[in-house]
């Protein structure tokens, strides 16, 4: 052997090990997801060798991979560069970007369809009226995802307001750009903001503007990055992805790939799992005093399930009247809000304790946790079960 790398290569060629090239950021939620994915596919399918260099989702120097003689590559191709150098390559290879820049290959990504239906869904059962987005200009998947949030809006009567990110401007400057549109809104307004780092800046941009959150501006983040969303204040509400599950994904279609096989070059798209909501999204912005005084209550004693009887009571109307306001404000009646708040209360019981079901059943005064169990995979179409494995699959084992 003359070489070092000669010696590397034929060592290479006698083993089954798959050297892969991982061109994913570790700067973020969602991409520390997918990477959580990765690994959890190769403990059940071991044998790769992982090249994975430092770079932001921006980043197009990939010279770390001069000479680089591997198998396959998972790429997050989020420009044109990028696009041409993992075509160069010349290797089996998975893209995980909504950008969808190299279409002639597999791509897995969240659907951002699903994020924008749960966005705008979140803000109606609120009672908003006025929406709007905040998207990066520098990203063709923060255009769709706007494109999807106003069809959703339009879908419900409601028209969507736009505001793209400009980073010609300086962090500053992008601030005071943002609190000039947010105080040209009509109040209150909800604001999807396409990924959790603008939904920071949104939340400093109310400050600027002197809007309360939630009470003139609620704001929802996408990638729910619990350390972005707790820095806030208030804390910010985000839709969590099932990023583990894409990055999962991809490596088995990669490895599908390197075998051989040859997997349609589609787009697969990864529902998100929920939203997380915090302060920054708490709102009810409801115009009819008394389905407010209602929603309090039931907020308030969503643990016991109060009954409508007593939501009656509390606000002095009959359950035909109260019912009417509600599905005039709402679009659902006073039982099915006291069932969607319960369900809500629950899945978070799921995620964020270890109880076991029959624990959790008595602290939400249901008489029976098989009860709990039907009633719960009736409103979400999984089992409680189901709900809890999927939701905390993005946590590094």
């Amino acid at each position: 052997m003359d070489t070092a790398s000669d010696l590397v290569e034929a060592q290479r060629r006698g083993t089954d090990t798959r050297h892969v090239a991982l061109l994913v950021e570790t700067s973020n939620a969602y991409a520390r997801g997918l990477l959580v994915g990765i690994k959890k596919y190769l403990v059940t399918h071991p044998g790769w060798s992982i090249y994975l260099g430092e770079h932001s989702r921006h980043e197009t120097d990939l010279s770390w991979l001069d000479g680089w003689r591997g198998d396959g590559v998972l790429a997050r191709i989020e420009n044109e560069e990028t696009a041409r150098h993992v075509r160069r390559l010349g290797l089996p290879a998975v893209d995980l970007s909504a950008a969808y820049l190299a279409p002639e290959l597999p791509c897995v990504e969240t659907d951002d369809d699903v994020i924008a239906r749960l966005a705008v869904q979140h803000f109606v059962v609120r009672g908003l009226r006025t929406l709007a987005y905040c998207g990066d200009a520098r990203f063709g998947w923060s255009v769709k995802r706007g494109a999807r949030f106003a069809a959703h809006a339009a879908q419900h009567g409601l028209t969507a307001l736009e505001f793209r990110m400009e980073h010609s401007r300086t962090l500053a400057g992008e601030r005071l750009a943002m609190a000039d549109w947010l105080l040209g809104l009509p109040s209150p307004v909800g604001v999807l903001a396409c990924y959790d780092i603008a939904g920071q800046e949104l939340l400093e941009a109310c400050k600027i503007a002197n809007l309360a959150v939630p009470d003139s501006v609620a704001v929802l983040g996408v990638d729910n990055d619990e350390l972005i969303c707790n820095l806030t204040s208030p804390p910010l509400s985000s839709i969590q992805p099932d990023s583990t599950r894409t990055g999962f994904l991809a490596a088995s279609l990669l490895d599908e790939m390197m075998s051989g096989q040859a997997p349609d070059p589609q787009l697969y798209l990864i529902e998100p799992l929920r939203i997380v909501t915090r302060q920054s999204s708490d709102i009810l912005a409801v115009g009819d005093p008394l389905v407010a005084q209602a929603l309090q209550l039931i907020r308030d004693r969503a643990d016991e399930g109060v009954p409508v009887a007593a939501v009656q009571r509390h606000v002095g109307l009959s359950r035909r009247s109260l019912d009417y306001r509600f599905i005039q404000v709402l679009g659902r009646t006073v039982h099915e809000e006291i069932n969607r708040v319960r369900m809500e209360r629950l899945a978070d019981l799921l995620i964020q304790t270890d109880w076991p079901l029959p624990q959790i059943a008595e602290r939400l005064h249901f008489s029976h946790a098989e009860y709990m169990g039907v009633a719960f995979k009736k409103f979400t179409g999984k089992s409680p079960g189901e709900y809890r494995r999927a939701n905390r699959s993005n946590r590094p084992n």
